[in-house]
C-alpha cells in the first residue's frame, strides 16, 4: 500500500513522474493556485476536517491528538470514499495534497494513517 503525502505547492513545482492518483484533501482551494495548475488532480473536499474542528486546531501541536480522534470521527460520513482511497492504495501510488505550512500536524498526515490502519498496515 503506497499512501504518499505532497504538499500541493511543491507538487505545482515538481510533479511526480510516475503514474499516481493525487487527491488534495483540503477543504478550501489553495491560495494562488489555478485550477489548471491542477488539473487532473482529485479534489475530495468532503475529507476535509469541519471548518470548526480546523479552526479550532489552528496547527497546534498541543492539539494535535484530540484532533486526530475528533476528526477520525468526522470522517465516518465518508466511509465510501475512504475505501476508494484504500483501493487505490492498494493498486497503485496515492498522493495526498494538503496546503498546510507545518508537514508534521495537517489532515493529511492524519487520513494518511486512517487510510493505512483501515487496511491492517
Amino acid at each position: 500500500m503506497s499512501v504518499e503525502l505532497q504538499r500541493v505547492y511543491d507538487y505545482v513545482k515538481q510533479p511526480p513522474t510516475e503514474d499516481a492518483h493525487v487527491v488534495l484533501v483540503d477543504g478550501l482551494w489553495p491560495r494562488g493556485l489555478s485550477k489548471q495548475q491542477l488539473q487532473g488532480v482529485e479534489w475530495l473536499r468532503q475529507l476535509a476536517p469541519s471548518t470548526e474542528l480546523r479552526q479550532w486546531f489552528a496547527h497546534r501541536p498541543s492539539r494535535w491528538e484530540p484532533f486526530k480522534a475528533r476528526y477520525r470521527e468526522e470522517l465516518h460520513c465518508c466511509e465510501k470514499e475512504l475505501q476508494q482511497l484504500r483501493t487505490i492504495a492498494a493498486k497503485g501510488k496515492l498522493i495526498l495534497l494538503y496546503a498546510a505550512r507545518d508537514e508534521a500536524h495537517n489532515q493529511a498526515v492524519a487520513l494518511q494513517g486512517i487510510i493505512k490502519a483501515k487496511s491492517g498496515r
